[in-house]
């Protein structure tokens, strides 16, 4: 009777240490997943950062454009071009 005593203290040894060993990675899981979420709102607030910077980017290349500077000047001309055609659009949706 002895060694089945021994092995029921074993296995419930093993089953504590297993308890354990489940409740550390339920805390490594969720702490995992606090990361995963912090980078994934790092990620996106870098995104709109670099949208904003590529929005700023093309205001700057126009205003150089329209400084003076010969590099960008088709950019400027079509990007003109198509807001006089937005206009003419909404005026005519104005005058309807």
């Amino acid at each position: 009777m002895s060694v089945i005593a021994e092995i029921i203290d074993t296995l419930e040894n093993k089953v504590e240490k297993l308890f354990i060993k489940l409740k550390s990675l339920e805390k490594i899981n969720q702490d995992l997943k606090v990361e995963l979420t912090k980078s994934a709102q790092t990620i996106q607030t870098q995104h709109q950062e670099i949208e904003a910077l590529k929005t700023q980017y093309e205001t700057l290349k126009i205003a150089n454009t329209l400084l003076g500077s010969d590099d960008n000047k088709r950019d400027t001309k079509l990007k003109i071009n198509s807001l006089i055609r937005e206009i003419d659009y909404c005026i005519a949706q104005l005058s309807d």
